[in-house]
């Protein structure tokens, strides 16, 4: 088994922002996509989302979104969702715009409150997505 980037660079009109550092968006080890943390960050503007910490929930998942559509899988595939919020008082409202994004088949997630995030964002998450021969359907 070894390592592969899927791709490392991604541009404004696939809906990601370019990567501020030196990281790859994805790489895969066998059976297992790892998807860096994605800000709150519109990859045409390069600006960070405006709306708080609900704005900032939909444009990471956006973001999150395209990387998948690029790696050829999508959330219904998720395993393991770690986000860090900038203080756990924006919970709740992070919680109900995730909750739209991840219905019935839900992934294991860890959820921290963090400082000093880049951009002076909110939010950041990052995946751990199945890309073998998993069934996402599957409530087992």
């Amino acid at each position: 088994m070894s390592k592969q980037i899927i791709r490392s660079n991604f541009t404004p009109d696939e809906g990601v922002p370019a990567p501020v550092a030196s990281y790859s968006h994805t790489v895969t080890y066998g059976d297992l996509l790892f998807v860096t943390g994605q800000m709150p960050i519109d990859a045409k503007t390069g600006a960070l989302a405006e709306g708080g910490i609900v704005g900032q929930t939909h444009q990471v998942m956006a973001n999150l979104k395209a990387v998948l559509k690029a790696a050829g899988t999508n959330l219904e595939r998720t395993l393991m969702v770690r986000a860090y919020l900038s203080s756990m008082e924006l919970f709740e409202a992070f919680n109900d715009v995730y909750a739209t994004y991840f219905v019935g088949n839900l992934p294991a997630r860890t959820c921290v409150s963090v400082t000093g995030m880049a951009c002076h964002a909110d939010l950041e998450i990052d995946l751990i997505v199945g890309v073998g021969d998993m069934d996402p359907r599957s409530s087992n």
